[in-house]
């Protein structure tokens, strides 16, 4: 079509420009805004512009660990499943080949929250080397904890030879995720600070509970609650010990608890810990906490947003418009509730039709402005500067 286009306007400029004006003037107004939306590049611009302002190419933080001889034993053995249709190759293929719609560059926010801030100057390299190690850590906890969502579950009464590629893989997801999730605790205890242990540690308990909140399918997958109408739909980060009973249901708040358990709560914490290892006060440590954790949501319900205005494949039934969607039309639970026992026999493309009759795509919008405004606030107290001019770029270009 480019090349067309091109042609078309060496040969007759004049007629360029009249099908050009006669194109545009025949599109709808959001067909409009589709064709100016700025590219997914952008997003690859901006993370390099910010990794300049950090000096550490965080695309590649991991590149140290899976260079190792270790992670290159494991590798050989992942190529086995190469064409197979195993869930941690389609992990795998994510985490390399990623883009603005997984790719949340946590390890990179952390930094430029560290540059945000003054360290004592005697040993500022000292401190930000711990925070570049503390980045990394954080990037393998998460890496680890999503290769271990692809085990496929097989129950021991159906296996048998068609069987063994998934046996074989689970194998591998088990022995990859924990690769990287001892690899990061061992760099977490050479930190040698007993407080940022804590505060990681709590982050990785909500990650453990993430895996036991609401109900889920013979493979594991989330559930989205019942839609029940609940008056007060706020949630705070502080989300220990919180009642299943009164969050599922509510579509912001099961929202909430589950994306703050899913992750979202080990940003918050490392952002915390960034500055305790920075030598910052707790009323600073706060702001990094709540930002952390406004950062996160923002992402995830832009990720959701961009996942659902794909034209096909499947998307999570516990994301933001399908849960606003349940709200708005509780008789979509049926589709749902109808292959409960495995959500690849949910009816993607008929839940997707009903979801977008709804008023659920602009409520999710909505709630990215809310968490991104929240987030911008609370950098602004943390700071004014490069590095938090970065952050702002960050979080508005996603």
């Amino acid at each position: 079509m480019a090349f067309v286009s091109r042609v078309l306007r060496r040969a007759s400029p004049f007629l360029f420009q009249k099908r050009l004006e006669s194109t545009m003037a025949s599109l709808t107004k959001d067909e409009m805004l589709i064709l100016l939306r700025p590219p997914y590049t952008n997003w690859s611009n901006i993370i390099r512009e910010a990794e300049k302002v950090v000096g550490y190419p965080t695309s590649f933080m991991n590149l140290r660990c899976l260079l190792s001889d270790e992670f290159a034993n494991l590798a050989l053995y992942l190529r086995k499943l190469v064409g197979s249709k195993h869930l941690v190759m389609k992990t795998a293929k994510n985490v390399l080949y990623g883009d603005s719609k997984n790719l949340q560059p946590w390890g990179l926010i952390i930094l430029l929250l560290a540059k945000a801030v003054k360290t004592p100057s005697q040993s500022s390299k000292a401190i930000y080397e711990k925070q570049r190690q503390l980045a990394e850590l954080t990037e393998m906890m998460r890496t680890g904890h999503h290769i271990h969502t692809g085990i496929v579950n097989v129950p021991f009464a159906k296996r048998s030879k068609s069987t063994e590629s998934a046996i074989f893989g689970n194998k591998i997801a088990i022995l990859l995720g924990d690769y990287l999730l001892v690899t990061a605790n061992s760099m977490l205890a050479g930190l040698q600070n007993a407080d940022v242990l804590y505060i990681v540690s709590t982050a990785l308990r909500d990650l453990s509970e993430s895996e036991f909140f609401g109900e889920r399918d013979e493979q594991n997958m989330p559930l989205p609650g019942k839609p029940k109408v609940i008056k007060n739909d706020e949630i705070s980060f502080e989300i220990k010990g919180i009642e299943t009973d009164d969050v599922l249901g509510n579509s912001r708040k099961e929202w909430t608890a589950r994306t703050v358990y899913n992750g979202v709560s080990l940003l918050g914490r490392s952002c915390q810990a960034s500055m305790l290892l920075g030598r910052q006060n707790r009323e600073t440590q706060n702001f990094a906490y709540h930002f952390g954790c406004h950062v996160g949501l923002a992402w995830q319900a832009a990720a959701e947003l961009q996942k659902i205005n794909e034209s096909k494949g499947q998307f999570s039934l516990t994301s933001a418009p399908v849960l606003y969607a349940l709200e708005g039309n509780p008789d979509l639970y049926n589709i749902i509730e109808q292959a409960k026992n495995d959500i690849n026999d949910v009816d993607y493309e008929d839940l997707k039709f009903n979801i977008l009759k709804t008023d659920a795509v602009d409520k999710t919008k909505i709630l990215y402005e809310e968490h991104a405004k929240k987030a911008m606030e609370y950098i602004n107290n943390i700071g004014q500067n490069e590095s938090v001019d970065m952050i702002k770029k960050l979080i508005n270009t996603f």
